[in-house]
């Protein structure tokens, strides 16, 4: 029987291959940091999974943020000219800077999303624990997973490494709309909210 594709065996020692073929420990900052936003993709794929029902711009918005979590998290797993370097500067020859993941249509198209949801939910007057329905519990932990991501990608550029600044900005409001999200997802659904209660 021909060996499976799927397990090389290079990475049993604890190492993985970055974009590029640099070996580096998989519990390294960078790692660490695409492989949040890896946890966070799939917990985005189970909001989806228990909210079939949705309006099809839900869905639509929520695949495009797969989509935009893939492309960061290549491009993490990129190291480029002084991206790892101590001593970045930004203002250096363009070519050793890389190129941003997302544009900043694609921040303003969250935004917008952000815009509609919390326009059709009832205006927020008190702090709202995660929970409600199904759908909505997993946007909770997706909105978790998110700042963990952010968290991580931040611990990331404490090494020297060069991310863009987009990148940290799109993150933040991710987590902004997956706390929309699972209102809009109760509200949707009928499923009273859960508030707290000092």
């Amino acid at each position: 029987m021909k060996k499976s594709l799927l397990y090389t065996r290079t990475g049993d020692a604890g190492t993985t291959s970055l974009i590029g073929g640099q070996r580096i420990a998989k519990n390294s900052p960078r790692v660490s940091a695409y492989g949040t936003l890896d946890e966070l993709n799939a917990m985005i794929g189970l909001v989806q999974a228990h909210c079939t029902q949705l309006d099809d711009f839900v869905t639509s918005t929520l695949l495009t943020i797969n989509n935009t979590l893939f492309n960061i998290g290549a491009y993490l797993a990129t190291p480029t000219g002084d991206q790892d370097s101590d001593n970045h500067n930004p203002t250096n020859d363009q070519t050793s800077t890389p190129k941003a993941p997302i544009t900043p249509a694609t921040l303003s198209d969250l935004e917008h999303q952000i815009d509609l949801l919390d326009s059709m939910v009832p205006q927020l007057r008190q702090f709202v624990l995660p929970g409600g329905s199904v759908g909505a519990a997993h946007a909770h932990v997706a909105r978790t997973v998110c700042r963990r991501a952010e968290r991580d990608i931040l611990t990331l550029t404490d090494t020297g490494a060069y991310v863009h600044p987009i990148v940290l900005t799109y993150i933040n409001r991710l987590s902004d709309y997956l706390f929309i999200l699972a209102r809009y997802i109760n509200h949707f659904t009928g499923t009273p909210e859960l508030t707290w209660r000092p």
